[in-house]
Parts: structure tokens; sequence; C-alpha cells
């Protein structure tokens, strides 16, 4: 029986939909219920529901052989788990951004604006830039709008917000997508079931 932790949400229905096709099928997870832990002993298969930043949580700890988490989440998180899969969907980009004609003021620190401190903070620290950072948990744009910060480290899917706002992306910091992630101690007892998921998976990844 392979455990499962699925991230709540559109990308967790997506990459349950490939998992459904890939023959890891559990009817009742889709259904209308309050229940949290949903199993298929035909499919050889236990899924339950987290908020996507617990994931890796559940997997590290060994409560979940496997999981799904957002690159930007594993990077903040610094989890000790095996990256099995890129699933290739969930894209996305981690990126400093700020309003149209910033000057950077080499002078002090820079301040950024983020719900990210610790990519943040090793994104700065590879270029030797002094950063104070300012933790936020919503609308980070508005930050060096109202001179809060100098930047923000955030993520941008299409871009559309940052246009709207005057704003634009100095540099990307790394690409995003949903990845397969395994406990290291249940790869090893599991490794044939778990990596017969991922071969499975494989076959069932959009096209580039």
């Amino acid at each position: 029986m392979l455990n499962v932790a699925l991230p709540k949400g559109r990308l967790g229905e997506k990459v349950y939909k490939m998992l459904e096709r890939a023959g890891y099928s559990c009817e009742e997870l889709m259904s209308d219920t309050r229940k949290l832990v949903f199993t298929d002993e035909n499919s050889g298969v236990s899924y339950f529901w987290v908020k996507p930043t617990d994931v890796t949580v559940y997997v590290e700890h060994g409560v979940a052989d496997i999981g799904v988490a957002g690159k930007d989440i594993l990077a903040e998180s610094g989890a000790d788990v095996y990256e099995l899969l890129d699933l290739k969907t969930g894209r996305c980009r981690m990126c400093v951004a700020s309003v149209n004609g910033f000057r950077e003021d080499m002078s002090r620190p820079l301040r950024v604006a983020t719900k990210f401190p610790h990519v943040a903070e090793m994104h700065f620290a590879a270029k030797n830039r002094d950063i104070e950072v300012i933790k936020l948990y919503g609308s980070i744009e508005l930050a060096p709008i109202l001179g809060l910060s100098d930047v923000i480290v955030d993520i941008v899917e299409t871009g559309s917000t940052l246009r709207e706002n005057n704003m634009s992306v100095i540099e990307e910091i790394f690409p995003i997508s949903a990845r397969l992630i395994a406990n290291k101690a249940r790869f090893k007892f599991k490794r044939e079931e778990i990596e017969a998921c991922v071969e499975r998976l494989k076959k069932e990844l959009p096209d580039d």
C-alpha cells in the first residue's frame, strides 16, 4: 500500500487525475465527503489531502511514502526528501521584481518583501548582497509600490498582476513545477512500488 499526500486545490486534483490514469484510482477521493483519508485496496493506494505547505512535512516524517509539492515549497522548506520526478504541471517562476524604473542603492541592504524568506536569503547570499527580509503573507506587490520594500521575491505565473501595477521582473531565480517526492527511509523499504509508480507516471506527463 502506497501512502500518498496530495496538496488540496487545483494542483492536487490535476495530479490525482494523472495518478488515476496511471492505475492508482480511488473513486471516493473526489466525492463530496468530509473524510480525510481515502484507501483503495484494489489500486493499493491510500490518499490524504493536506495543505500544500504541509506535504513536505508529512513526507519527511514518513507518514506519507510519497507526495506532491511545488518546487517553491521544496526550496523554502529545505525538506530532507528525495525528489523523484518533475510532473511538468503547475508551472510558474520564482522571481525578483520591483516597480518599473527601480534603481538599486548598493550603499545599504536591499529591502526584500516575500513569503519565501529562505529562498530570498539563499539567492542574495549567493550574490554577496546584504538584504533586509520583510515577511509578508499576501499582496506582496503592494510592498514596493508603497515603499515598504525595494523589491519582492515571489511566484510569477503570467506576470499580469505585475504589469497592471507598473512592475516587472528583474530576474528569474528558478522555474517552478510540481514534483513527486519520497521519504528517504520509505523509499528503501518500498523501492519497487515507488519506482513502479514513477515509471507509470512518466507515461502520463504532459508534453513539453
